[in-house]
């Protein structure tokens, strides 16, 4: 029987999901990691080398490889005719060693699990303040709106430091990431990363207590990488956990006997998060430049090609968990790949953990007959595979008290 892994002909597998079951990945993808976890996708004549991977351990093992590189230059897009432009100052995603490594070391010492779990206390005070906000308006509401994109913003804000006079209009300006038109997306995010490159600049002349005045008084970061490092923050702490929570509570609605255990056991809190981290995996794709001649996975992969790496059907290989297709909150979901791995992993996460270990428990206690307001199937998702995985809107709807 002929190896999966040596087949030459390329595959062009649909990144569409199937409607009825928004929370897997594209069939072809699931189907493709089945017969060749590693396969050439079809690119123009005379591109450099395109693989889809598609396996866990394949995944896992190129995330911790410093042969594939972050760099985006180093990365071939068939979409687009060519090499992606480099990466913004300051976006460690888009690094290498050594400029990584004085980025990560600069941030590390200010994400530790410690330092993020002093949060909680004010995680849980932002998550009531938007449930009472929530009871008083009253059903229907749009969940998206009205808590799971300013949960996560305002507990940046005060990561950051933002000034409480102006969090109305950041959290103005954050509720168009999710929603609208790609242009007023875009136009959202230059206003953002405007603002917080000119707030990081005013921390120098008068720092406050807060993690923008730590990096602008205590390391080497230029005012460029400052504002750079600070427009990363934003968009690497709000996108993914506003649809993470988004996409899990959806997921939760679809799926009552899931609900039911978290709502009435809260302890479930802290695995349910991780099971909803692998089933979901928000972040389901990303890329890599290969540096040098490599064998991976029985083939040869060349310096110049690009492997694109599908963290969605990683987390769902049968080989690394059992019936990986079934949410189960009870289930140990270590080691899935939500959060990337390797050296650059999520710096983040621990403070995503306590945002959702507080926001879910809390919702569907204050919620007990929270519901979709729609049919499911009138849910407009995020299908842009650019774009973290989430849902626009949620509408939903509750009994009142």
């Amino acid at each position: 029987m002929m190896n999966a892994y040596y087949r030459d002909e390329p595959v062009a597998p649909s990144l569409d999901r199937a409607p009825a079951c928004p929370f897997d990945p594209a069939p072809s993808l699931t189907a493709l990691r089945a017969e060749q976890p590693i396969a050439r996708l079809a690119a123009p004549e005379g591109a450099p080398g395109v693989w889809m991977i598609t396996g866990y351990d394949l995944v896992r093992q190129i995330l911790a490889d410093p042969r594939f590189s972050s760099r985006y230059e180093t990365h071939y897009h068939p979409l687009a005719g060519g090499h992606l432009p480099p990466a913004p100052v300051g976006d460690l995603t888009g690094m290498d060693a050594p400029q990584h490594t004085r980025f990560r070391k600069l941030l590390a010492g200010k994400f530790t699990v410690r330092r993020m779990n002093l949060l909680t206390e004010r995680v849980t005070e932002i998550t009531r303040e938007r449930l009472d906000a929530m009871e008083r308006q009253g059903p229907p509401a749009d969940l998206v709106q009205v808590f799971t994109q300013p949960v996560p913003a305002l507990m940046i804000c005060e990561l950051l430091g933002v000034p409480f006079e102006d969090r109305d209009q950041f959290q103005s300006s954050t509720r168009a990431l999710p929603d609208g038109t790609a242009e007023a997306q875009y136009a959202a995010f230059v206003e953002l990363g405007t603002y917080l490159r000119e707030l990081a600049l005013a921390k120098r002349a008068k720092p406050t207590d807060d993690l923008l005045s730590d990096l602008a008084t205590g390391g080497d970061l230029t005012d460029e990488e400052l504002g750079g490092v600070a427009a990363f923050l934003l968009g690497a702490g709000l996108d993914t956990t506003a649809n993470m929570l988004a996409l899990g509570t959806f997921a939760l609605l679809r799926d009552p006997a899931q609900l039911t255990a978290l709502r009435d056991d809260p302890d479930l809190a802290a695995g349910a998060v991780e099971e909803l981290l692998r089933y979901l995996s928000v972040a389901a794709t990303g890329m890599r430049g290969v540096l040098e001649d490599v064998e991976l996975g029985g083939r040869q992969l060349k310096a110049g090609d690009t492997v694109v790496i599908a963290i969605n059907t990683a987390n769902r290989d049968p080989a690394r968990f059992s019936d990986p297709d079934v949410l189960d909150l009870r289930r140990s979901a270590a080691g899935h790949l939500a959060f990337g791995h390797g050296v650059h992993q999520c710096l983040g996460q621990q403070l995503a953990r306590i945002e959702m270990r507080v926001a879910f428990p809390a919702l569907l206690s204050r919620f007990p007959t929270l519901r979709l307001a729609v049919p499911a199937e009138e849910l407009s998702l995020r299908t842009d595979p650019s774009q973290v995985y989430g849902v626009h809107s949620l509408p939903v709807t509750w009994d009142r008290g």
